[in-house]
């Protein structure tokens, strides 16, 4: 039995380096210097159309066997586009390499599932999921300029105060905390809600100071 190569090629993460290393690479090994510009297409989400990408996949190698084009920021593609590819990755054309680019790859995400069955899949380093977890861990790690760094991602990224206190009381239900250290943290936790609310504290001024004080626990005084 002869195993069909696939040829589309599945990138995700955002390591753009080691992309284009992966990309050299496919380039060296399918497409010849003196025609590489002829038959290299690289074709950005935001701005393709249904009926360009068709066309690009359409269009023929010059002097040279295979033609490879890449769509970058593959997350971003209109959902039109999306039901074609996911259909075209099951039948590709003989004569195009197909490389996706993205930067995540969400769980949920049902485009991306179907795509890398048929795909070359290749993992680079993806950005780490930042929510209340991920901040909690932080905290218990005692790494309190990231815990912070986390904390005003997460409220650029629009994420409510009263989520993020949230979002930590349940980490700290879930975790093996003696009573006394739980009613510690909660204690700390009650305070800074209630500055909030009042008034009293900023909400941002008031989380910093909430994490500064929980990443201090089990630190030698000095």
């Amino acid at each position: 039995m002869v195993i069909k190569e696939k040829s589309v090629y599945l990138f995700v993460g955002e390591d753009t380096f080691a992309k284009a290393r992966q990309l050299a690479k496919l380039k060296k090994d399918f497409l010849s210097p003196e025609t590489q510009d002829f038959n290299l297409d690289i074709l950005y989400a935001k701005e393709l159309d249904l009926f360009s990408l068709q066309e690009k996949l359409l269009s023929l190698p010059l002097k040279s066997k295979k033609r490879i084009i890449v769509v970058k920021d593959i997350n971003r593609l209109r959902q039109n586009i999306k039901d074609f590819l996911i259909n075209y990755v099951k039948s590709p054309a003989a004569g195009i390499i197909l490389v996706l680019d993205a930067e995540t790859f969400p769980r949920k995400d049902e485009f991306l599932k179907k795509v890398s069955k048929h795909a070359n899949l290749y993992r680079f380093r993806e950005p780490v999921r930042l929510d209340a977890f991920a901040l909690c861990r932080s905290i218990d790690s005692q790494k309190a300029a990231y815990s912070l760094r986390i904390l005003h991602q997460l409220i650029k990224n629009g994420e409510k105060p009263e989520r993020i206190l949230g979002g930590l009381r349940y980490a700290w239900e879930r975790n093996e905390f003696t009573y006394a250290e739980r009613k510690k943290r909660l204690r700390l936790l009650v305070n800074c809600d209630a500055a909030i609310k009042t008034g009293r504290l900023k909400a941002v001024f008031a989380l910093e100071r909430l994490i500064v004080d929980l990443c201090c626990f089990g630190k030698p005084s000095s």
